[in-house]
């Protein structure tokens, strides 16, 4: 599921999307199972997401980032949680 997610977030910056059922169809997952993932961004992440009728895309309304990868912390960030 998660790199389900990470894919429609880089196509969703690309603007290259299609339609729901295009993406179900690149995901290999049902169409109902790219609207739940578009909710998770939405609500969860506060992704500003809107689909793009005309061009047939999801899109960003906003310059930003999602990040799911784990990353490291330096050792300076350690003891200040």
């Amino acid at each position: 599921m998660i790199k389900n997610i990470q894919l429609l977030i880089e196509l969703i910056h690309l603007k290259q999307t299609g339609s729901s059922q295009q993406i179900s169809e690149m995901l290999k997952v049902s169409e109902r199972m790219v609207y739940k993932y578009i909710a998770i961004l939405k609500t969860e992440f506060n992704a500003p997401m809107k689909y793009d009728r005309v061009n047939k895309t999801y899109f960003f309304e906003e310059k930003g980032k999602i990040n799911l990868n784990w990353q490291k912390e330096n050792e300076d960030d350690q003891g200040q949680n």
